[in-house]
């Protein structure tokens, strides 16, 4: 640890009372506090500025150049009101355009963010909104089609504290870095020297996404944070480009899921462990009254790639040190009252088909074995085992549905003799056999009308963390079964996984086909090579 970070730390624990027992071996610790994001409200005129720039983090013992909002890496967590209008004044100090999404915002399209909403190096865009939707734990992030995975890899991410009077009401912790914790995950790579982020959009990542073997709390590796004794509460955001996480607690004490991305549930929900996607957000309470310090682990999953070591084991995310001081909060029995879920019968329905080209499917999981060898391959087995037959993994991703769309797409593989043409996988990923067209959107929905779709990830059998823009949903069914308890309230993230989930949807904002919404994957890279599609609201 060092000094300026042992004497904060030291100071806090003397302040509230005598050190715990767990206090020598913290002094011989080596790992750095967990670095809290401040938080950004509104001025007196409802200005909010944000400022995406460059600047250096220090990773195992070297300076790396990042970027960040208002600073070198990741950012503020910017305060919004429901009802109250904010406006934000984004930046870009970067060597290159950018975007910024309003992640889980239900908002209009012409300041949704998206990969149109283009900021050039040195300009400034200004956007205005008011959120009426219930409050929660929401994030903001690039979207600019084609690098949107290079540039949160660097670093650009905040949270969004979205407030409500209904909420304030609870006795949920709120003491902003002491009961209530904000934690974004993600995963990076280095390059050789360890001068800088190795990031590369090849056929790997494109099959399978960009993923690291460091794992980083709020931008540090294994931190620490002393929290009061009592009820914490803990806002998770799994920020990586493509590796789902595992949550749980070192010693299996239980996790009490209390909101998911949409905001909170109607009731606490008990979980030994909680899976999370690239792009989502979960709240949950632990009890630490026992005083006892623990770590937040990942847990193994069997997702591509995703396999290799350190995550082969339970990897430890932060280690959590009880004061002896008590915290003041409780967990309610209930929560909210969540409207129930509206019958599908008569709601238009959509059918959004998720897949890969066989050759990127082949070459990527070629150079997946070829880099880091069969164990790589998680949950796949053999069905990505580099198969010549081709057209039979054709008919598995066309599925037994009417691909009608798909008519005069050709997805047979290049001839074999003679010279060719090297692939071009960025537009390997697509919907409804359609890579991203950022010019057409792909269908217009009826604002206020309920929709039901269907995404399939049949044929592929890969994890697709699926987003919407523009709205909260609520989940149907879950790779064929029904949502778990946690997972009931309002989301706007899906998991997709081999098979179909349905979500039902309404769109209250509009958005022109030039700021569309779009809906896509958040494997980023996925997203990067076509997999998203574009949808007009009006």
């Amino acid at each position: 640890m060092h000094r300026r970070h042992f004497l904060k730390l030291t100071a806090a624990l003397s302040a509230a009372g005598a050190l715990p027992i767990w206090s020598r071996s913290l002094m011989a610790a080596s790992r750095p506090l967990l670095p809290v994001p401040s938080r950004l409200e509104p001025d007196p005129r409802g200005q909010i500025q944000i400022t995406a720039m460059t600047g250096t983090s220090q990773w195992q013992g070297k300076d790396v150049a990042t970027w960040g909002y208002n600073g070198s890496l990741l950012g503020p967590a910017i305060v919004l009101r429901r009802g109250k209008t904010a406006t934000v004044n984004i930046n870009n100090q970067l060597p290159e355009a950018t975007t910024l999404h309003w992640h889980g915002l239900a908002i209009p399209g012409d300041v949704d963010g998206g990969p149109m909403a283009r900021i050039e190096p040195r300009a400034t865009r200004q956007v205005s909104f008011t959120p009426d939707q219930p409050a929660a734990t929401c994030w903001f992030h690039p979207h600019l089609h084609g690098k949107t995975g290079h540039q949160v890899a660097q670093g650009l991410a905040g949270l969004i504290l979205l407030q409500d009077d209904e909420t304030d009401r609870l006795r949920l912790p709120t003491q902003w870095g002491s009961d209530d914790v904000p934690l974004i995950f993600q995963d990076k790579r280095l390059t050789q020297d360890g001068s800088r982020i190795d990031y590369q959009l090849d056929i790997m990542s494109a099959a399978v996404g960009w993923f690291g073997d460091m794992m980083l709390t709020n931008g540090v590796q294994y931190p620490q944070q002393a929290v009061p004794r009592g009820w914490l509460r803990l806002r998770l955001l799994n920020g990586c480009n493509a590796r789902s996480l595992h949550i749980a607690a070192s010693d299996n004490r239980p996790l009490y899921v209390i909101g998911s991305d949409g905001g909170l549930l109607a009731e606490p929900v008990k979980v030994a462990s909680l899976p999370l996607l690239p792009g989502e957000r979960f709240e949950v309470m632990v009890d630490t009254s026992d005083g006892k310090s623990f770590d937040i682990v990942t847990l193994p999953v069997e997702q591509m790639g995703m396999t290799l070591a350190p995550f082969d084991q339970p990897l430890p995310l932060v280690q959590i040190l009880p004061l002896r001081v008590m915290a003041s909060a409780t967990l309610p029995d209930t929560l909210v009252q969540l409207p129930p879920v509206p019958s599908a019968e008569g709601a238009n329905a959509r059918w959004l088909q998720l897949m890969m080209d066989p050759q990127l499917d082949q070459q990527g999981m070629a150079a997946l074995m070829q880099r880091y060898g069969d164990k790589a391959m998680g949950n796949m087995g053999g069905h990505h085992a580099m198969s010549s037959k081709s057209e039979s993994h054709d008919q598995m991703a066309m599925g037994d549905h009417d691909m009608s769309a798909m008519s005069g797409h050709d997805m047979s593989m290049p001839k074999a003799h003679g010279a060719k043409a090297a692939y071009d996988f960025h537009n390997g990923n697509k919907i409804n056999g359609q890579a991203f067209n950022m010019t057409k959107p792909m269908f217009n929905v009826t604002p206020g009308q309920l929709e039901k779709w269907t995404i399939s990830g049949e044929g592929d059998k890969m994890l697709h963390p699926f987003h919407i823009h523009g709205t909260q949903f609520r989940i149907l069914s879950e790779n064929g079964k029904p949502p778990a308890p946690h997972r009931q309230g309002w989301k706007d993230m899906v998991n997709v996984n081999g098979w179909r989930s349905e979500v039902l949807v309404r769109f209250d904002h509009r958005a022109a086909a030039e700021h569309a919404y779009m809906a896509h994957c958040h494997l980023l890279e996925h997203e990067d090579t076509g997999m998203m599609l574009g949808f007009s609201v009006g």
